[in-house]
């Protein structure tokens, strides 16, 4: 994966997750039942967690970030929940806009070798052995994207 591939799906992905989200209307973001019992706002907020962990993964070139990752997935995601579920929608937008602000131009930082070599990011090959950065970079923000988008358009198709 060179940079300027990885960026081309960042922002291709980032846009798909743009447009699907603003057909969704501000005054439905915090209703439930729109990824099973969370709401648009909760799965915003989920994402943006994620994003928000590889900001400081990708400003201290290190696995470094909150205690949730000690935990299952499914715990984390739980925690993330509880995070976020009785923020208001605009607080989590704007926080949402906030870290992508932040993250995009970090990403954009990385070289190739960067994105290649896992060496470069401290603790990255004794935590995960055989992961590439820019595999746990994309897991976090553009395949994290494109998971979700699946939730928003089953929603729209619904609504």
């Amino acid at each position: 994966m060179n940079r300027s591939l990885f960026l081309d799906k960042l922002d291709r992905a980032r846009r798909e997750w743009e447009l699907a989200l603003a057909e969704v209307p501000e005054e439905r973001l915090s209703e439930p039942g729109f990824a099973g019992a969370w709401s648009a706002r909760d799965l915003i907020g989920h994402v943006l967690w994620y994003e928000r962990e590889m900001i400081g993964v990708v400003r201290e070139r290190a696995l470094v970030g909150s205690p949730l990752w000690d935990l299952g997935q499914d715990e984390r995601n739980a925690a993330i929940h509880e995070e976020f579920r009785d923020r208001p929608v605009t607080e989590v937008l704007a926080e949402e806009r906030s870290v992508w602000a932040e993250l995009r131009p970090g990403l954009a930082s990385l070289t190739d070798e960067d994105l290649a070599d896992a060496g470069r990011f401290r603790d990255l090959v004794e935590t995960i052995p055989g992961i590439a950065p820019w595999q746990l970079i994309a897991t976090n923000t553009f395949e994290h994207y494109e998971d979700h988008l699946r939730d928003i358009r089953a929603w729209l198709d619904r609504a």
